[in-house]
């Protein structure tokens, strides 16, 4: 019966990541648990900047990977003239620590103005969180790695039995 039951979970959790927006690349690790590899799209990932951007002033996101960062402009509504906007650009670094994804926005800036510190350190998390959904379907997943190209964002992480 026990046997069973984690068959059974196993199941479960590879069907929550085959069934997730996201493409999965599954393999089981020697001690048993499972290596996943999540991949983001650019579009993807740019849905999730503007979704946590949330700023109705901020429009036509644009997100370029590069080799190990991302660079993303946007479009500024003047708050006080509607006709007129400026740019907005950030670099987003990501990385893990302690089995977390960490997103950093660095270089924010709306046409060479800094942007203030508490709405870049509220994008950091926002941003963390909604890519952490992609691949953390269980809460016994742990991210690994997170690997960024030119083409996508590969995410890595080990699920283990409970």
């Amino acid at each position: 019966m026990n046997r069973v039951y984690k068959t059974s979970s196993i199941l479960l959790i590879l069907l929550a990541f085959l069934t997730s927006a996201c493409k999965s690349n599954i393999s089981r690790n020697d001690d048993g648990s499972l290596a996943v590899e999540t991949a983001i799209t650019q579009q993807e990932l740019q849905d999730v900047i503007s979704a946590a951007i949330a700023d109705p002033l901020i429009t036509n996101v644009t997100v370029t990977l590069q080799t190990g960062y991302v660079s993303v402009s946007a479009d500024h509504q003047r708050l006080n003239n509607a006709s007129k906007t400026d740019t907005l650009s950030f670099r987003l670094d990501l990385s893990v620590s302690n089995g977390q994804l960490i997103a950093s926005v660095t270089e924010a800036q709306i046409d060479g103005i800094a942007i203030e510190q508490n709405r870049v350190d509220n994008w950091n998390q926002t941003i963390a969180n909604r890519l952490s959904n992609f691949g953390r379907r269980q809460e016994n997943a742990t991210l690994q790695s997170v690997n960024i190209t030119p083409e996508t964002i590969i995410m890595t992480w080990n699920v283990v039995r409970q």
